[in-house]
């Protein structure tokens, strides 16, 4: 089962909603590789003792995890978390998650700056590249059980856009896209 992926019709409704164009413009995987983004599927339910889980992060190095659950129930001055994740922003690291349970969005900028929607569900691992613009959100159902994991110790510093001259910023372009972006 692949991830599902497409560009954003942008307009002031919940940010919640899936945001599809009229017709959709769906986004193939290779497009989100061309971009930085990485992903897997594997089975949520046996994440503890998943080889292919603990091969992926032996082969890229992620020594740290732990859990996240979103959902109004369980984090306090939820509505406030939520606004502060879907604040465009970038990270000096890869952003990597593994979604156990629930959905989400995570929104990442294209190399026109257009916004393109991810869906994450139960079983999607995806990697951000540092440096790429993104945000994320739940979606309607407002639950998800997220594994975070990380190179060495957890740091997850946000850099609100603009960044242009955040090193992380610059090595994606540079490395990722190979060419300057329209500034928008």
């Amino acid at each position: 089962m692949a991830i599902e992926a497409w560009f954003m019709q942008e307009n002031d409704e919940d940010q919640r909603l899936p945001h599809h164009k009229n017709p959709p413009e769906y986004v193939s995987l290779d497009q989100l590789a061309d971009l930085g983004v990485l992903y897997w599927n594997l089975d949520p339910n046996k994440y503890e003792n998943d080889p292919d889980l603990n091969k992926i992060r032996q082969d890229r190095g992620y020594s740290y995890m732990d859990m996240l659950d979103l959902c109004p129930e369980k984090v306090e001055n939820y509505d406030e978390k939520l606004k502060r994740f879907y604040t465009e922003h970038i990270h000096g690291d890869e952003e990597i998650r593994y979604c156990l349970k629930g959905s989400g969005y995570f929104d990442v900028r294209d190399k026109d700056y257009r916004w393109i929607r991810i869906l994450i569900k139960a079983g999607d691992l995806i990697v951000l590249p540092a440096g790429i613009y993104h945000r994320f959100t739940l979606d309607t159902h407002n639950y998800i059980k997220l594994m975070r994991l990380f190179v060495g110790e957890p740091v997850w510093t946000a850099f609100n856009r603009p960044q242009e001259e955040h090193p992380a910023r610059k090595g994606y372009i540079n490395s990722t896209l190979g060419m300057p972006l329209q500034v928008s």
